[in-house]
């Protein structure tokens, strides 16, 4: 969780970046579609022929990149969080989320809430060190259902 670093960049070009021993640094950058993010992580470690177009850097002008306010984003925080604890813990972030954002969409709460629900699921799970798959899911299921049962 230490070596993780979140910019935010408006251009949503670059998807990934990382920075080598020597201070190089080598980025994932497309055109701001995730299909081909998404398509990779499904078909790693290959590079299959996507649907997105290709990126015409000419086009795209500058990049630009600034650290995130966690005043204005504190959910980053939570993200941390469930990397530093590891185990179960990203599978309820993201289970909880799920439901919250759910229930955001929904106008079942308000975007604000969507933190405070989130954090609160975290906050009662019990993470398991070094999960099974079983466990993962487990937990997912759990951080779906407390969350579906939040009241703020």
């Amino acid at each position: 969780p230490d070596q993780i670093e979140v910019l935010i960049h408006p251009q949503s070009i670059v998807h990934s970046i990382v920075e080598y021993q020597d201070g190089s640094m080598i980025a994932q950058m497309g055109v701001p579609d995730m299909r081909t993010p998404i398509q990779y992580a499904l078909t790693y470690p290959d590079r299959l022929p996507g649907r997105a177009e290709s990126l015409n850097l000419a086009e795209a002008g500058s990049l630009t990149f600034r650290e995130p306010d966690l005043e204005k984003f504190p959910s980053l925080r939570l993200g941390h969080r469930a990397a530093e604890i590891g185990g179960t813990m990203g599978a309820v972030l993201n289970g909880a989320n799920e439901v919250a954002v759910d229930l955001f969409l929904r106008r079942k709460i308000s975007f604000v809430d969507i933190f405070a629900l989130v954090e609160s699921v975290m906050d009662r799970h019990d993470p398991v060190a070094d999960p099974t798959l079983e466990h993962v899911l487990h937990a997912d299921r759990w951080a779906r259902t407390e969350a579906g049962c939040w009241n703020s």
